[in-house]
């Protein structure tokens, strides 16, 4: 059979079984229950297309589209009638549709369209459809085997409690990553980058400052948390002093070394010009420092919301990330847990971000990015 002719068959094998099992778990065909007959039937198909080397795209589509729902059909089944008592049926139709996850998100990654922007597109969609699938295997792994909700809870439950708690969410959030993170990372990257500057200006300091932050940059954060919490109080200030000595001597380090990446001879070409220190800094070293520099800023974006979650910890207010997941853990609400554990996944790959399309706006001349185009 052609791989163009195998597919609808597939995907029509696919809609069926999602069908009969989205219908529930007691319809029957042919006077047998309907999921180990259309179960192996799907995962035959998916095993055989998995194996065939077509790169169409409606095909592809097709196969998402599949994917979708039977996916969806599956995790409806489990948890209406498999809690904890999956048998080989049901792990047959997961094991197809893995295969046919795999298939897609191949046929994904090798499509060429011919306009930038939809190539981009299909550049995210790529890595979406992945996590989603790490998603799905993960509600049917905790449904199908039962594990207990205190120990791993579904994804399901987890989306519920943030649909639930979305208040409680947003003020953890705006107390955490609004006041605590954003502004000790202003003030850390700030501060460590005027300190570059001053050393870079006054070269005995690279000799003295330098050894010293380093030092500082290896305490540990249980070690400084409790000590800015008797410092700063135990509302935020306290936590944006933590962002603040986590996040200056990765950028005070960073600059450092960016501002000597010029080579002699532009530094030369600009004192043949008669530029001042000031004027040399900022057209040649400053610009040539900007990989640096972003580099340092994107590192410091995903240390400044650990270094505040964990500062919550030792004393804040009845509001915040940190402080949130401590109690809950006390309260055995694992689904909470998580929940903040997702809003700040989100908040920080988000943050992170907004680093890296600064970075590629501002730094679009480097070779690294040139090379990508």
């Amino acid at each position: 059979m052609r791989p163009v002719a195998a597919l609808p068959i597939a995907a029509l094998v696919g809609l069926l079984a999602a069908a009969v099992f989205a219908a529930g778990p007691d319809v029957r065909l042919l006077s047998l229950s309907a999921g180990p007959v259309l179960l192996p039937l799907l995962a035959a198909a998916a095993l055989w297309l998995v194996w065939q080397r077509h790169q169409r795209s409606v095909d592809t589509l097709v196969l998402v589209l599949l994917i979708t729902a039977a996916a969806l059909a599956a995790v409806r089944w489990a948890h209406d009638s498999l809690a904890g008592e999956a048998q080989l049926g049901f792990w047959a139709f997961v094991l197809g549709l893995w295969a046919l996850a795999w298939r897609a998100v191949d046929g994904l990654a090798s499509i060429e369209v011919g306009h930038k922007g939809l190539q981009r597109l299909l550049g995210l969609l790529v890595p979406c459809v992945f996590g989603l699938w790490l998603l799905f295997l993960w509600e049917v792994a905790v449904i199908g085997f039962g594990v207990p909700q205190v120990l791993l809870p579904p994804p399901s439950m987890i989306f519920a409690k943030m649909v639930g708690a979305a208040d409680v969410l947003w003020a953890d959030f705006w107390q955490t990553f609004v006041k605590a993170v954003l502004s000790g990372y202003v003030m850390g990257c700030g501060a460590g980058f005027l300190a570059a500057i001053l050393v870079d200006r006054v070269p005995f300091l690279q000799r003295g400052l330098l050894p010293l932050g380093n030092l500082v940059s290896a305490l540990p954060i249980v070690g400084i948390a409790p000590i800015m919490v008797m410092w700063f109080g135990f509302d935020w200030q306290s936590k944006a002093a933590v962002v603040v000595i986590m996040t200056f001597f990765p950028m005070l380090v960073n600059c450092v070394t960016g501002l000597a990446a010029t080579d002699a001879m532009e530094r030369e070409l600009m004192q043949t010009y008669g530029a001042s220190y000031w004027q040399t800094l900022v057209k040649v070293r400053l610009p040539a420092a900007l990989p640096f520099i972003f580099n340092a800023l994107k590192i410091n974006s995903t240390l400044a919301l650990i270094g505040a979650i964990v500062a919550e910890f030792f004393g804040t207010p009845i509001v915040g990330m940190g402080f949130r997941i401590s109690t809950e853990v006390g309260r055995l609400a694992v689904d909470m847990v998580w929940a903040e554990i997702v809003v700040a996944a989100i908040a920080g790959s988000a943050f992170y971000g907004v680093m890296a399309l600064l970075e590629r706006f501002y730094t679009f001349w480097h070779p690294s990015f040139r090379q990508r185009r």
